[in-house]
Formats: structure tokens, C-alpha cells, sequence
């Protein structure tokens, strides 16, 4: 048996036994690669203020919490978001009631008039991540199968990138593999868009099984470690999405007031002109730093953060910590964590890797197709399926 006979069959065998995990998880993926913008569209009713009028100004944040206070008495508000947009609601984050969207020049607090699309979403992430299983016992089975199905991919695309190409290197041998072609039979129509679209996609599913490897196992992350040689934290791999150390408060007298969140908020902002949004974080206890998360315009990954440390009672900042302060296993998580669904290169990586994943799907489709024909078809093969 050839080396090319033993990795067609090790080909053919991944995708039969794991086929249809993988083309839930590509259908899945498909669907969540807009997620973020997907919802903020379905609830445009709450996000969005209209545009102010020239004259208007916007409350302070302590006006804001005020009014809601009074709208929402026994709402425990645990943080504030603040958007760099004009038409932007601010929003708060409330225990155990979801997210109220505050009008920032009015104070009006709003909700969504619909939820539906979140709960899909939310649904929709259930299944790519744990195949639908909930509970704490059976979530790891799910989380298990789909990250050994996910592995299987990645032999698929490995082992076809392989396969597909042509023995003998011309136009009329390349063709058929690199686009899409007027086919007389449905068997050499499949053969050609498997190829096809296995020669544009697989490069990128590569990609999104290898940075999906340390989001299932627990190995993945520690080989992060290793490969970065960072040591291992004795809890074990981080991600770069791990809250900082909470840094120190300097003991203030006992009558001391604290800071408005506006001086706090203002100062994030003068430290970080390019903010795109901000979130403020509402602390527990008096002697607790006061915590603001900025997302700038710009930043590279873009979805790198950067944590804000504040004394409560001076303003003084205390703690920063950005991706550059990150070690070398988290600043490649946080690449990993967000190239797995396009984000960390903006709008343009999540639509490469939504259409990614919609070629996933019609490669499990054409794959099993080809093996039904192959098993239970006629014997007399079409001449394009002569590389199979």
C-alpha cells in the first residue's frame, strides 16, 4: 500500500466516523461567526438611542445610576459600559435581570423587546461547544466529543490539502481543483466541489482546529506553556481573558469619600484616547480596587483589552495590565482564543472563517456522498475520480 493509499484511508475513516459531529460543528460556527454584531443588531431597540438633539448633554454617570436607582430600587448593578458611539446606550449589567440600556442623555432605561435572538445564540453555542448536553457531569462528555471530532477535522483537512493536489502539474490537471466546473455526472459534480472547496477552505480550517485544541483540553493549553517555554501556574493554563491580580488599596482615614466614577471614568479615558468602549466594574467593598476594562479603536489583536486598576479614594491608578503585559503563553491564547472565530482580525478574519465553515458543511455533504458511491454505487469509476 502506497503512503497516498494510506493516507486516503485514513482520510475516507476520520470523516466517517466523525462526519456528522463535524458538520454540526461547521454549521454551528457558521452561524456564530457574527454573533456579537448578530445580537447587538436584533436588539438595535434598546442599544440604540436616537440622535440627540445639538444642544443636548449627557448626564454624568452618577446621574444615570441615580435615575436608575429610583426606576430599579432593588437592582443590584454589578457594572457600567460605556460605547465611544454617540448613538449608543450605556448599558448596565444587573444581577440575575439581564441588561438594561440606559439613554445616556435621559436616563430612560430600556430592555429588549425580544430576546430571541440571544437565546438562539446562546442555544446554538450549547451545541457547537457540548453538542447540546448540559449539567455538570455531561458537559465534559459533549466537550470531549466535539474536541476529539475537532481533531479529526484537522487530519481531514491536513490529509485532503494532501490528496487534492494534482500527481502531474498542468492547467487542465490543476483546474478542476483549484474551481468549480461544468460536470456531466452528480458523482464527478461532488468530486469537483469537494476538491474545490477543500483546496480554498482547508488552509483556514487548519487553523481553527489547531486554535481550538487548547479551548477543549486541558493539554492544549499547557502545550502552550511549553512551547512558549512560560511556566505552568500552579491552577493550571490561563487564558488571556484571566482577570489581573487585584492590586492593593493604600489604607485611606475612615471618613475618606470615594472618588466619583466620573473622575475614574474620565481618567481611563485620558490614559486611553483611543477608547472604542469601557467598562467599568462595581466593586464589592470599599477596599477593593475600583476595576475598568478598556477596548481600543485600532488595537492589535483586536480584541485585546486593557485593565485599569484604580484607588477608590485618590484616583491614583494602581495596576495596568494590557496584552504586552501578558505573558508569552497567554498573549498566544489570546490570539488562538479569538482566531478560532475571526475576531482577532476583525470583521474581515470572522467572515473568512464563517465561509470556512459553510465550505466545512458542504464538504461533509460531498464527502459522504463520494463514500456512498464508492461502498454501495456503481463499480465503474468517472475519470475525475480517478486521484480517489
Amino acid at each position: 500500500m502506497t503512503f497516498r493509499s494510506v493516507l486516503f484511508w485514513l482520510h475516507l475513516a476520520s470523516g466517517l466516523v466523525a462526519g456528522l459531529v463535524i458538520a454540526l460543528l461547521c454549521a454551528t460556527g457558521t452561524l456564530l461567526s457574527f454573533e456579537k454584531q448578530l445580537v447587538a443588531w436584533a436588539e438595535r431597540d434598546a442599544r440604540q438611542i436616537a440622535p440627540p438633539a445639538a444642544a443636548a448633554t449627557r448626564l454624568t454617570g452618577e446621574e444615570l445610576q441615580a435615575r436608575f436607582r429610583t426606576a430599579h430600587p432593588t437592582a443590584k448593578v454589578t457594572s457600567l459600559v460605556f460605547s465611544s458611539d454617540p448613538h449608543a446606550a450605556v448599558a448596565f449589567t444587573v444581577d440575575r435581570a439581564g441588561t438594561f440600556y440606559v439613554n445616556p442623555y435621559t436616563g430612560e432605561a430600556r430592555q429588549p423587546a425580544t430576546r430571541a435572538m440571544a437565546n438562539f445564540m446562546r442555544g446554538t453555542t450549547e451545541l457547537h461547544r457540548y453538542l447540546g448536553f448540559s449539567g455538570p457531569e455531561s458537559r465534559p462528555r459533549g466537550k470531549l466529543i466535539t474536541g476529539i471530532c475537532n481533531l479529526a477535522f484537522f487530519v481531514l483537512a491536513v490529509t485532503g490539502l494532501y490528496l487534492w493536489m494534482p500527481r502531474t502539474w498542468s492547467w487542465r490537471a490543476v483546474q478542476p481543483v483549484i474551481w468549480f466546473r461544468q460536470n456531466a455526472t452528480t458523482k464527478a459534480r461532488d468530486f469537483n466541489w469537494h476538491t474545490t472547496i477543500g483546496f480554498w477552505c482547508a488552509p483556514v480550517l487548519i487553523v481553527l482546529t489547531l486554535t481550538a485544541v487548547p479551548i477543549s483540553f486541558r493539554w492544549g493549553g499547557e502545550l502552550l506553556y511549553t512551547l512558549t517555554g512560560t511556566p505552568l501556574p500552579a491552577s493550571g493554563p490561563q487564558s488571556s481573558g484571566a482577570q489581573p491580580p487585584a492590586a492593593t488599596v493604600p489604607a485611606a482615614p475612615a471618613d475618606t469619600p470615594r472618588v466619583s466614577p466620573d473622575r475614574l471614568v474620565a481618567e481611563a479615558q485620558r490614559l486611553l484616547p483611543a477608547w472604542q468602549t469601557l467598562t467599568l466594574r462595581i466593586p464589592g467593598a470599599a477596599t477593593q480596587p475600583v476595576v475598568l476594562t478598556v477596548r481600543e479603536h485600532g488595537s492589535w489583536p483586536r480584541t485585546a483589552l486593557t485593565t485599569l486598576q484604580f484607588d477608590p479614594f485618590t484616583a491614583q491608578l494602581l495596576r495596568r495590565d494590557g496584552h504586552a503585559e501578558l505573558n508569552a503563553a497567554r498573549q498566544v491564547r489570546g490570539w488562538t482564543r479569538f482566531l478560532h472565530t475571526g475576531e482577532a482580525l476583525g470583521w474581515i478574519g470572522q467572515l473568512v472563517a464563517g465561509l470556512a465553515c459553510l465550505g466545512g458543511c458542504f464538504l461533509v455533504y460531498t464527502g459522504f456522498a463520494l463514500s456512498w458511491r464508492r461502498f454501495f454505487g456503481q463499480k465503474s469509476a468517472a475519470p475525475t475520480d480517478a486521484a480517489l
